[in-house]
């Protein structure tokens, strides 16, 4: 997976400091996620997208989830197809 981290902070105007200070991380942690040596665990990820006001899926490479194969939701009450 690769991460756009660094992309949102910039968009955001924000620095590797303030997650650092956010999160209570070490520098070095951040640095690794902003240069995709390391992933953040799903729930830093949340807690990051929460910080930066944006979606999870705007802090990942769009290829990771925009030719995914999972169809979306039936919605209820909708008749089956061929019925």
């Amino acid at each position: 997976m690769i991460n756009r981290i660094a992309k949102v902070l910039e968009q955001k105007k924000a620095g590797n400091n303030d997650l650092v200070k956010y999160l209570k991380v070490k520098k070095e942690t951040v640095s690794r996620w902003v240069n995709n040596k390391q992933q953040p665990t799903v729930t830093t990820l949340n807690k990051i997208a929460e910080y930066l006001r944006v979606d999870v899926r705007d802090l990942l490479n769009p290829s990771d989830w925009t030719n995914s194969k999972v169809e979306p939701f039936e919605q209820k009450n909708q008749i089956p197809k061929g019925q």
